[in-house]
């Protein structure tokens, strides 16, 4: 009986962590208790699973900011503008990864096809105003995070600004050490060729090296170096903490009506520049050709990191366009 008290326990503990942590904080306790008074009376039950599953998941896609249903206003546009954020940072390294491997063959060659030069020159203007958005978007926030902290408010901020502070500053150092081994280094001068600037191009590749198909051919990837696989593996972990630890912060603070109102006009125009990056590198992928040497050819993972930079763009539109109604009721 013991066994069997415990073993539904368990389950319904499994269960139970499909819903957000303030959703559990809140109404954990008594749904813990239904979960395992049906579960010990019904052992397995695909239907229960498969509903308390979506409902878990729906309630995180709220907690989220990405459905319709209404709390604080203000709040819920921070919870939105952080998953605008946590879009455009997904988006960000994927697009940074094909655009940096385009510029290689850029560097060594003028490309032999115009969509080439046309995803070129489009990758290169939308990456940098989505830089640009992105520095001028952290501006606020990390102003509010000074001021919380310069007040003693920052008990619910040293966590995430922490765990921030800790991922971008071993993905830029990094990132600053492994640029050196970029592939772009030389080249063939020619016309085109100081479009793309090669310290940009060599630090956005080192902080990408982890998008990578080598993944699929380890035969290859043990004749790495040690120092680089090793970064291969902890780049993307500094990548999630600072992103993870950045949505915290701006969940939890405080942000006044007039700034939630700045992040989200910024949002809106950086998910016009994503477009544009989506499709000069879509563009690339499907029209460009391989060009000189093999230099410009795409592989499956510019098609992988296409789904996702789509999926991404999707996200970041849909908390955008479901901040409308949250901040004009404010």
């Amino acid at each position: 009986m013991k066994k069997e008290r415990a073993a539904s326990g368990r389950q319904a503990g499994r269960l139970l962590r499909w819903y957000p942590k303030q959703w559990r904080s809140r109404y954990g306790a008594e749904f813990l208790e239904l979960l395992d008074a049906e579960i010990r009376e019904h052992p397995w039950s695909w239907r229960r699973n498969l509903d308390v599953t979506w409902h878990g998941l729906s309630a995180r896609l709220t907690s989220a900011g990405l459905t319709r249903h209404a709390t604080e206003s203000d709040a819920q546009a921070g919870a939105r503008l952080a998953s605008a954020g946590c879009a455009l940072a997904a988006f960000l390294a994927f697009g940074a990864s094909m655009w940096a491997q385009l510029a290689i063959g850029w560097r060594w060659s003028e490309p032999d096809t115009r969509a080439t030069y046309t995803a070129m020159f489009v990758m290169s203007i939308a990456m940098l105003l989505v830089c640009t958005l992105l520095v001028m978007g952290a501006i606020p926030v990390a102003w509010r995070v000074v001021k919380a902290v310069a007040h003693g408010n920052s008990r619910f901020l040293v966590g995430p600004s922490s765990l921030f502070l800790v991922g971008a500053s071993v993905l830029v150092i990094g990132s600053r050490h492994f640029e050196n081994g970029w592939p772009g280094t030389g080249g063939h001068p020619w016309s085109a060729q100081g479009l793309v600037p090669g310290g940009v191009a060599a630090f956005a590749w080192a902080s990408t090296l982890w998008i990578s198909s080598y993944w699929a051919h380890p035969q290859v990837l043990v004749h790495f170096p040690a120092a680089e696989v090793a970064w291969m593996v902890l780049s993307p972990i500094a990548t999630v903490c600072a992103v993870v630890g950045g949505a915290k912060a701006i969940r939890r603070l405080e942000l006044p009506h007039r700034i939630l109102h700045f992040e989200m006009q910024l949002a809106r125009v950086a998910c016009v520049a994503m477009l544009a990056l989506l499709v000069g590198s879509a563009s690339w992928t499907t029209d460009g050709g391989p060009g000189p040497h093999d230099l410009f050819r795409a592989g499956g993972i510019d098609i992988a990191a296409l789904g996702v930079m789509s999926a991404s763009l999707a996200v970041a539109y849909l908390a955008v366009r479901r901040a409308r109604p949250a901040l004009a009721g404010s």
